[in-house]
């Protein structure tokens, strides 16, 4: 099953780094967060990730042309008629990526259509570019193979400040809004599965992914939420950059499930 991950925005909130990258290459230690995310996935048997990329996209595609050089020593050697490079200690990860370039002001729903070619009619894992967390992914794909809908959404209990959810009997979703002061504090944490229909619901480059097509699943009632108990954080802010950095340098990521 391919994993589609949403990595075309400004990063507005987090400026001080995403002028120079986008917010996706942002580095926790010294990979970017793009890499930790398809690290969990990977390890968990999901290698073909569809990158819906748009702000300075150049910068993914050269990070992974250039994979190598991040990853090992490399001897660069001149002292022949022709330039010769040795790659040591090679280490690639057995991943199939796509980087495709969904345009700059492309909303969310708009860059989701625009990969359908490369997903086809089959069922495909969703998320955002810029949050980590360790999600059973099999669990998740188990929980949305049984209820038959046309989507999961995973659900997670991280107070007032983003998107909420109102979720009814059986987990099936029952509005999906902005925050406000009645609303709860389940929020939706990507780390989505959708089925190919969910296509159908998105109109053009200009909508938003989470208004109308995930309000009309919520109508139809087709929109399931999985929730997560686990560690989940989002980098919308420096400060939670930072934080997940400090996790990362102390050994001790909750959502680092693999060994190095």
């Amino acid at each position: 099953m391919k994993v589609v991950i949403l990595a075309g925005g400004f990063g507005t909130r987090i400026s001080e780094e995403s002028v120079f990258k986008p917010k996706p290459m942002i580095e926790i230690g010294d990979k970017p967060i793009l890499w930790h995310i398809m690290k969990g996935y990977a390890t968990q048997g999901f290698n073909e990730f569809i990158i819906c990329a748009g702000y300075k996209q150049h910068v993914i595609k050269e990070w992974f042309s250039d994979y190598f050089l991040h990853t090992s020593d490399i001897t660069f050697d001149y002292t022949n008629d022709y330039n010769e490079i040795v790659v040591h200690n090679k280490h690639i990860e057995r991943w199939k990526v796509t980087v495709v370039d969904t345009g700059l002001n492309t909303m969310t729903g708009g860059r989701i259509r625009r990969i359908r070619e490369y997903v086809g009619n089959e069922p495909f894992m969703l998320t955002y570019g810029d949050a980590v967390g360790d999600i059973n992914i099999h669990e998740l794909l188990k929980f949305h193979e049984s209820h038959g809908k046309i989507g999961t959404i995973s659900v997670y209990n991280f107070g007032q400040n983003k998107g909420v959810l109102d979720i009814g009997k059986n987990g099936v979703v029952r509005a999906f809004r902005e925050k406000s002061d009645l609303d709860g504090d389940l929020i939706n944490i990507g780390f989505m599965v959708m089925n190919s229909e969910i296509f159908s619901q998105i109109t053009d480059d200009q909508t938003v992914f989470e208004h109308e097509p995930l309000n009309n699943l919520v109508k139809n009632g087709e929109l399931v939420s999985y929730t997560h108990k686990g560690f989940w954080q989002c980098m919308d802010t420096l400060r939670e950059k930072q934080q997940l950095e400090e996790l990362w340098n102390s050994g001790n990521a909750p959502w680092k499930i693999w060994k190095d």
